[in-house]
């Protein structure tokens, strides 16, 4: 992961099945999609081309909460995100802020580190198999 904590994964999937997974995944999770951005079609409505490009924002606000409870402006960061991305190549992938680069931004320490740690073991798994095999 690098200094700005954006992980990216490559799908095995084309960009529609990629995301058609990633929601199955997440409603399949119970996590609520509070957001589904598709910044391709804004584009189009203003005359201008995108690649294909979709923003998810989803979460629980069970795990969420208390993190901003702990340090409120982890609230900048939270729900979480997820960017579906068609590159120049046609290679389709997905983009996230790792939760261990959020809880270091807001130094969120002890019982909200240990949330962390938890959510963001869950998180790669849910992406992992949204864009495996």
């Amino acid at each position: 992961m690098p200094g700005n904590g954006l992980v990216t994964l490559q799908s095995a999937h084309d960009f529609k099945t990629t995301l058609q997974r990633l929601q199955h995944a997440l409603d399949e999770k119970r996590i609520a999609v509070f957001a589904r951005i598709d910044h391709a079609a804004g584009a189009a409505d203003v005359g201008l081309s995108l690649r294909p490009t979709t923003l998810l924002v989803f979460g629980n606000p069970t795990a969420g909460t208390p993190l901003m409870q702990a340090v409120q402006t982890t609230a900048i960061d939270l729900p979480l995100k997820a960017l579906v991305w068609q590159d120049a190549n046609g290679a389709v992938r997905v983009s996230y802020n790792a939760p261990t680069w959020i809880a270091a931004r807001h130094d969120l320490r002890g019982r909200a580190g240990e949330t962390v740690a938890a959510l963001a073991a869950g998180l790669e798994a849910l992406l992992r198999d949204a864009t495996g095999p």
